[in-house]
């Protein structure tokens, strides 16, 4: 019995948390204007809220329904009709969301931080089925092999201490040998839904520029986008250059993209076989500014030479068509991008995305995505209000300094301080002899790991 009351009392805990959290974000007002309301019966609200709670209670709609006192408010049916529905814009729902929650979220943040947007895919694997509406053959980077499914194209914030998701695109594949099925005749192709079919097959490119200007007619408080060399190219550097945004990506080692040098075409990788490298241990290798050309549009473009800390033997080139950022500066926020990949891990091993929901519509599919992202983030804001204490009021704003990102050196200290700070509590040592340790220590350490320590210390 203690467990079945305590079951419950998690349950009323978590209905609660979710209920202000669509009461506080206005979620009923969003899904109106998404075209997502009520035709009759329950509210879109509800039926959007109980789908939110469902990866939580590890039961599916089919195992609720059968419970001696049902926990659904409505039958199943409801919740497929909801789901299947062609007119809602869940694109659009996404967006309006995750700007609500960024203006939450922007007093905590200072106005010199650089703020980003993300864009990569993941695969969204339906390998199982056959009669799915626009599935595709997909390249699966992970195993390495062709399967059935989409590419999930993502696009979402990150400020470096939060990530939010702001809007996808289920792509299948523009070309019409590598999809396995056509879109569904029945629907009508100036409703949402069409739209959302004939945008799954267009190329990335072209959906990676729409996604963008949407977030840009929102005013989404961004000036950088990042993405890696799957995107990189420089009629793409030039392309979101004149939609309003600088981009920082990694550019890929081939001798096919070339770039404007000392008034010849070149590649990159000819560009740094050619150019003077810094000598010792430099955080980069090599800093040039080149030009990002195609047809009569160009840009100009820093190109960063980075050492790969994998190889030391290779190194990465990262580009900027922000000039004026530093090496270092360009290479930091580079680095942000690393979030959204925690986002795919967190969406696919813990909120339940590709598994929940094995549908044949493509509605349903979006649908389904859209709600993984809204419980991740819930949780991103629940994250962000118990790690900032400035959230809590005035008074916690006023006398509190942002949240900072951590760099792996200050980390390495921190513990090294608590190791140091364990010892002296114990008092096993004399200080003179913890000092002759602690130098001794750090002489055995690699150069880098030495000379950082030391001038942080």
């Amino acid at each position: 019995m203690n467990i079945v009351a305590h079951h419950h009392r998690s349950s009323e805990l978590l209905s609660s948390k979710i209920s202000h959290f669509l009461e506080e974000f206005h979620v009923s007002k969003i899904l109106r204007s998404c075209n997502a309301y009520k035709v009759r019966g329950f509210s879109a609200k509800t039926v959007f809220q109980v789908a939110c709670e469902n990866a939580f209670s590890n039961k599916s709609f089919f195992q609720k329904e059968k419970e001696t006192l049902p926990s659904l408010p409505f039958a199943k049916d409801t919740f497929y009709r909801f789901m299947n529905s062609c007119s809602v814009n869940w694109r659009k729902f996404t967006l309006q969301l995750g700007f609500a929650v960024i203006h939450k979220i922007a007093p905590l943040t200072d106005e010199s931080r650089r703020n980003v947007l993300i864009i990569d895919d993941s695969l969204f694997s339906r390998s199982r089925s056959k009669k799915v509406e626009l599935l595709a053959k997909v390249y699966d980077h992970v195993e390495h092999k062709y399967t059935k499914g989409f590419r999930m194209l993502t696009l979402g914030w990150s400020d470096g201490n939060s990530f939010l998701p702001l809007s996808h695109c289920l792509l299948s594949s523009a070309n019409r040998e590598n999809r396995l099925q056509e879109a569904s005749v029945g629907v009508d192709a100036r409703s949402n839904g069409g739209k959302q079919r004939k945008l799954a097959q267009t190329k990335a490119t072209s959906v990676l520029q729409t996604l963008l200007k949407e977030a840009k007619a929102v005013e989404i408080p961004a000036k950088y986008v990042l993405f890696d060399t799957w995107f990189c190219s420089p009629i793409s550097l030039i392309q979101i250059k004149e939609i309003g945004y600088d981009v920082i990506a990694m550019v890929k080692k081939s001798e096919t993209i070339h770039f404007r040098y000392n008034g010849r075409m070149q590649s990159a990788p000819a560009i740094f076989r050619a150019a003077t490298k810094r000598r010792g241990r430099a955080k980069f290798l090599l800093s040039v500014e080149v030009e990002a050309v195609k047809d009569s549009m160009s840009t100009p473009v820093k190109l960063v030479f980075v050492r790969n800390k994998n190889n030391r033997q290779e190194y990465l080139i990262l580009a900027s068509t922000d000039v004026n950022l530093s090496e270092e500066e360009i290479i930091q926020t580079y680095g942000k991008r690393w979030n959204i990949e925690v986002f795919f891990k967190m969406c696919k091993s813990f909120l339940k995305l590709g598994k929940e929901n094995r549908t044949m519509s493509y509605d349903a599919m979006t649908a389904h995505v859209s709600i993984v992202f809204a419980r991740y983030t819930m949780l991103s804001l629940e994250q962000r209000r118990n790690a900032d204490k400035r959230s809590i009021g005035d008074l916690f704003f006023a006398s509190y300094d942002e949240l900072q990102d951590l760099r792996y050196m200050d980390a390495l200290l921190l513990i090294l301080k608590k190791f140091i700070d364990r010892i002296k509590e114990r008092m096993l040592f004399m200080e003179k002899e913890l000092d002759e340790m602690l130098n001794s220590f750090l002489e055995k350490l690699p150069f880098l790991w030495h000379n950082c320590l030391k001038h942080c210390a």
